[in-house]
């Protein structure tokens, strides 16, 4: 399966605008779409964002997905595994790095002062 993503070489990434709260996030979660197209549906793409939690935000169900994704954080915190009122939790700091092969449970999550993270979800082309 090819990968359809531009080639696209280094330059600044615009981080004050071109933000959107992803279907199914609350508020205070965006992201912004870097690259590529990944098709849930037909099981087929993959896609590069950033991801964004302003702080105090938080998810309170954990998330499975049909897709691998590989997930750095870069600035901020970040709690894995928070309850319903954003309690509790793994604390982890920036330039760590997850790998979730798809049907894996993950998160909540939550971040007290906000953090970024880039994710790179793809479906296995075999």
């Amino acid at each position: 399966m090819a990968i359809n993503k531009l080639h696209d070489e280094f330059r600044t990434v615009d981080m004050s605008s071109g933000w959107e709260t992803p279907a199914g996030y609350p508020a205070g979660i965006q992201q912004k779409i870097l690259s590529g197209a990944l098709d849930e549906v037909n099981k087929r793409g993959s896609r590069t964002r950033l991801l964004r939690f302003e702080p105090g935000v938080y998810t309170t169900e954990p998330f499975v997905h049909e897709y691998w994704e590989e997930v750095f954080l870069f600035t901020g915190d970040l709690i894995v595994g928070n309850d319903k009122q954003g309690n509790g939790g793994e604390s982890f700091e920036p330039n760590t790095y997850a790998c979730r092969p798809p049907g894996a449970y993950h998160g909540p999550f939550k971040s007290v002062g906000g953090c970024v993270l880039m994710e790179i979800h793809y479906f296995d082309p075999a």
